[in-house]
């Protein structure tokens, strides 16, 4: 199966009063089951691409790992959409019965049953002193709409990308919100990648999953061109992560912790 975020399919188009029969770009909606040491273990909706580094940051952020060093090894069958990971100690029992074959969708919230006890065990007060200037802020956010190309082609997907405050340095793109944050994660881990100095820019709306992701990430600043919850406020001025919304051109609005966002470099 080749990784891909889209398909094609036929639609009949209705533009300025006539019908056409066009092909058009669709985003791919793919099942993907967890064996976890020989167990089935969750069942998650996700884009067919960087599965790897989404099954990662996945373990990762439900606190089922720590470091990828953890991992003994990983096998995809991405044709039957089952990925065989092998963990170099046991599951412990209770956790395995918290997660075991449960459905997690591509949309946020509710849909992860087992969200608010895991989020309690691995959220953690973010210290990060990184600190980025407005125009930063903005350069961030074009670069990540310039290489949104999938979402240009389907509209149907989410862009989440780790930056330093003058450069890119990865961007993971998915249905779903978690999961492209999940790929972000899995690609720090494996890559070893230092956060003293790294922000979150993200395409959508900033919910309280989303918040607590960024959290577990370890990082404190998360910029997007979409609006935060009310819920996601409160736990990023607990959590001491700075929420910056509606991104776009020359507008921005600061929501949380302000002092990491300044006009122009501080010496």
């Amino acid at each position: 199966m080749t990784e891909t975020t889209q398909n094609e399919w036929d639609v009949i188009r209705f533009t300025k009063n006539h019908l056409s029969v066009e092909r058009d770009e669709i985003a791919t909606e793919y099942p993907l089951t967890i064996i976890l040491n020989g167990e089935e273990f969750a069942t998650m909706v996700c884009s067919p691409t960087n599965l790897r580094e989404l099954l990662i940051g996945f373990l990762a952020s439900e606190g089922v790992i720590r470091f990828i060093e953890e991992i003994d090894a990983i096998q995809m069958d991405q044709e039957r959409g089952f990925a065989y990971v092998e963990l170099k100690r046991p599951i412990k029992k209770e956790d395995q019965q918290d997660h075991s074959k449960r459905f997690i969708g591509s949309c946020c919230g509710k849909s992860r049953q087992f969200y608010f006890k895991n989020d309690v065990k691995t959220a953690k007060t973010v210290m990060s002193r990184q600190t980025i200037t407005i125009s930063q802020a903005f350069a961030r956010m074009e670069e990540l709409q310039n290489h949104s190309k999938d979402f240009i082609k389907t509209g149907g997907v989410h862009n989440a990308a780790l930056c330093a405050p003058n450069e890119m340095i990865t961007i993971q793109t998915d249905i779903g919100r978690h999961n492209a944050l999940d790929k972000v994660y899995g690609t720090i881990l494996e890559k070893k990648i230092p956060l003293d100095d790294k922000l979150i820019t993200f395409s959508g709306r900033i919910s309280s999953e989303v918040l607590l992701k960024v959290s577990k990430i370890g990082i404190g600043i998360v910029i997007s061109k979409s609006a935060p919850t009310d819920l996601a406020l409160k736990l990023a001025n607990d959590l001491g992560i700075t929420i910056a919304g509606f991104v776009r051109g020359t507008k921005m609005n600061i929501y949380t912790n302000s002092y990491r966002i300044h006009e122009t470099t501080q010496l």
